[in-house]
């Protein structure tokens, strides 16, 4: 697996990156969001917010024009602001320094089993449709009326999850397990913020329906 580490510190960086190639990855590092603009696509990035020459925020929002690359924010800011914003311009995972290798490894796996194998089972359907809200697995495009949609990964994923059972309720413990890797209380903070910029996108709350208690389930409103 390819990854690229974006910090500039190389008191970080480079243990960083010699701790990832022991444990198997191939990694690319760069010290500014300039070069990592210019690299070649990743796997994945791990990408710090205090570069020298612009916020981290700005590249990961340039990344997400030119593709869907997951990213992992790796950063010593632990403000919840500042976890909202990165999970609102599409980051996959947020992780704040100082933080162990075998929990990074962790995220990063969970990371890409979602991406590899997507949020539905092999022999689901290719496209899902619920009024004029359509959704194609196999392109990761979701249109409301025939206008496309831009949404986030983690937001298409979400989408994704509720399309494939209409009216059922799905658990918040389920959405943390399937597309974050965990159960931790700590991540369900991230949840809401998803749910909330996808409630935006859609046109309206009545489209996610909160459970209280319990998660979330689709909702068509009428016409």
């Amino acid at each position: 697996m390819r990854l690229l580490v974006v910090e500039d510190e190389d008191s970080i960086a480079i243990p960083l990156s010699d701790g990832l190639r022991r444990e198997g990855f191939e990694v690319e590092r760069v010290a500014t969001g300039t070069e990592a603009l210019a690299a070649p696509e990743p796997d994945l990035v791990l990408l710090d917010l205090r570069l020298p020459d612009m916020d981290g925020y700005e590249v990961a929002r340039q990344m997400r024009v030119r593709g869907r690359v997951p990213i992992i924010m790796v950063t010593a800011r632990g403000e919840e602001v500042d976890r909202v914003v990165g999970l609102e311009i599409g980051a996959d995972d947020y992780v704040v320094k100082p933080f162990g290798l075998r929990e990074l490894i962790a995220r990063i796996n969970a990371v890409m089993r979602r991406v590899g194998d997507g949020v539905g089972d092999v022999d689901a359907p290719d496209e899902f449709a619920a009024g004029p809200l359509v959704m194609s697995m196999r392109t990761r495009r979701v249109t409301m009326g025939g206008e496309e949609l831009h949404l986030t990964p983690r937001e298409f994923d979400i989408l994704a999850m509720l399309m494939q059972d209409p009216g059922a309720v799905v658990s918040r413990d389920d959405l943390l397990r399937r597309l974050w890797g965990t159960t931790w209380a700590v991540q369900t903070k991230a949840i809401d913020v998803h749910v909330s910029s996808l409630r935006r996108k859609l046109g309206g709350a009545e489209w996610v329906e909160t459970v209280r208690g319990v998660g979330f389930r689709l909702g068509v409103p009428p016409a």
